[in-house]
């Protein structure tokens, strides 16, 4: 810049353009030469892999079980997001506030955590819940099977709803009442108010929720490869990774056009979501800082909270408690309550087995990395799209956005075949790789919480700092900072908590050094112990649990998942 013919140099254009080349080098240079690799072979354009590839019958059975399981998800996550989230935002429904932190649980833990506790319900030979369903009805055989396509879109639609329900719970907070209300001075009944304001002006957030339940559903690794694999149902996702598996530079070549695949389909929902909510979001939200009316349930009020607890029951207490109840047995054919059966051998197994504890420190490492300097490429964007007028100051947010639609697995396929020294760049088998890998997919949710806390910041203080002689680095920490911290540490955390028990990128980035406990609970579920897996699970979900009320402490109940 320049000022009386003088150049001096301000900070805050540094950052912006170092994140922005961080961006371009490690999220769009490798996703762009992805696509490249695909369709170019030998230096000229050729549609001949695309062409092996996708008439291969067992890969058209994955693209068919991908969008078929990914798109049940969806429908049947919205079913379920929608009535929870009107019952427990809108409604005078009992123990509201206790249920919405049950809602989000399975949001906390990772995907494969339900995959493993379903598999110990619903076996079709020993499930705990097939037993006794088949005892107490004197079936003939067992009422379920998990490994199928119902089963794996039982277990994707009960991890994946959430994400629905936290999209559609925050719009519907933000509604303005008074649309409702005069539909009821008019003298429609709370249902036919429902069906005919509260659900038409909702729909852009259910359609948006609903796509991103798809995505994330149609880029699951863990799930259809815990479930799935057994009964050789393929997914796009576990295909890739048995291309990858080769080991060669014709399985990458492979890989890379189903990993395309799965990009179109993303980026084709991401644009959907953005065009159908930027076409109608804004009628729901009021200027005014009112809340939504609540709903007198009348007569309903006790039916619908058992409900309520029935599905809570159902979908979080029995699977979590199986997880627990698995990790203390020692013969998993008999109840833990069988005398001689409980023990605490696989508790101790976690705490003390050198390859656990390194994968946890190495967990640990890469996700306090990602969430931190995740949070600073965070802050500095939402400053861009703040506080400037500059050109292109939402490209960083749309790439930010983009990375976290792209598919985990087509990430790092991306960063396997551009970041190991074929191009200058060699962090392959590294730490930082993992880190990069977490930070393009995950830091989305730190840019929306800071973004949406920075627009409620007056840039009259920050310009009150600057006439009192404050440069930009001391009024961003005198002023700001101190401002929006409260999300600045949610954005930390929801950032922290996914890359904390990521598999999906780690089990392909992952090396002998940079294992993490993620990887270590796939392979003790897959190759050696399930009880030792079930008591590694049991120790995520108690520490996510825990950084959540940590969470809802640090912002004063503010910010919690």
């Amino acid at each position: 810049m320049k000022r009386e013919k003088r150049f001096y140099f301000d900070v805050k254009w540094f950052l912006i353009l170092a994140v922005a080349a961080f961006l371009l080098i490690f999220q769009v240079f490798p996703l762009v030469f992805l696509v490249i690799r695909t369709f170019f072979r030998e230096g000229s354009f050729t549609l001949e892999g695309m062409r092996r590839i996708y008439t291969y019958s067992l890969n058209w059975t994955c693209l068919k079980n991908t969008l078929i399981t990914a798109s049940l998800s969806m429908v049947f996550g919205i079913l379920i997001a929608f009535p929870l989230a009107f019952l427990v935002g809108r409604t005078n429904l009992y123990g509201k506030r206790i249920f919405r932190s049950m809602f989000v649980m399975t949001y906390m833990v990772p995907p494969y955590v339900g995959a493993i506790a379903w598999l110990r319900l619903l076996n079709p030979k020993v499930g705990v819940l097939n037993v006794f369903l088949k005892n107490l009805f004197g079936l003939s055989g067992m009422p379920f099977n998990i490994y199928s396509i119902p089963g794996l879109v039982w277990v994707l639609t009960t991890f994946y709803y959430p994400y629905a329900f936290i999209t559609i719970s925050r719009a519907m907070e933000k509604m303005d009442p008074s649309l409702e209300e005069a539909s009821r001075i008019s003298g429609a009944s709370p249902l036919k108010t429902l069906f005919k304001v509260t659900i038409p002006l909702m729909l852009p957030s259910v359609v948006a929720a609903g796509l991103l339940v798809f995505v994330a559903a149609a880029s699951c690794y863990g799930i259809p490869s815990i479930i799935g694999a057994p009964a050789k149902i393929y997914t796009v996702t576990t295909r890739i990774f048995d291309y990858v598996s080769v080991g060669s530079a014709e399985g990458l070549t492979d890989a890379s056009a189903l990993a395309v695949f799965l990009m179109v389909t993303a980026l084709l929902a991401l644009y959907a979501a953005d065009f159908v909510t930027g076409k109608k979001d804004y009628i729901t939200v009021s200027g005014k800082s009112v809340q939504p009316s609540t709903v007198d349930l009348g007569k309903w009020r006790v039916p619908l909270t058992i409900l309520v607890i029935l599905f809570t029951v159902i979908v979080i207490v029995i699977p979590f408690a199986t997880i627990l109840a698995t990790s203390f047995t020692v013969n998993m054919g008999k109840s833990v309550f069988t005398p001689g059966n409980l023990t605490l051998k696989y508790w101790n197994t976690i705490f003390s087995r050198k390859s656990i504890l390194k994968s946890t420190g190495n967990s640990l490492t890469y996700a306090v990395s990602s969430a931190t300097l995740g949070m600073i490429v965070c802050v500095v964007m939402a400053y861009l799209l703040k506080r400037t007028n500059v050109k292109g100051r939402k490209i960083p947010d749309f790439l930010i956005t983009l990375g976290s639609g792209t598919p985990s697995v087509v990430i790092a396929l991306a960063l396997i075949m551009t970041m190991s020294g074929r191009f200058g760049i060699n962090i392959y088998n590294t730490a930082a790789i993992m880190i990069i890998a977490y930070m393009i997919k995950y830091m989305m949710m730190g840019m929306r919480t800071v973004t949406a806390s920075l627009s409620q910041v007056s840039p009259s203080l920050e310009e009150a700092a600057r006439v009192s002689g404050a440069g930009w680095l001391r009024g961003m920490k005198d002023v700001v900072l101190p401002l929006i911290l409260p999300s600045v540490v949610a954005g930390w955390f929801l950032i922290f908590m996914p890359c904390f028990y990521e598999l999906t990128m780690s089990i392909l980035l992952y090396s002998d050094k940079t294992e993490t406990l993620g990887v270590e609970l796939y392979l003790y579920q897959t190759y050696h112990s399930q009880q030792t897996a079930a008591a590694l699970a049991g120790g995520i979900l108690i520490m996510v649990t825990l950084v959540n009320v940590l969470l809802s402490k640090l912002t004063k109940g503010k910010f919690s998942i």
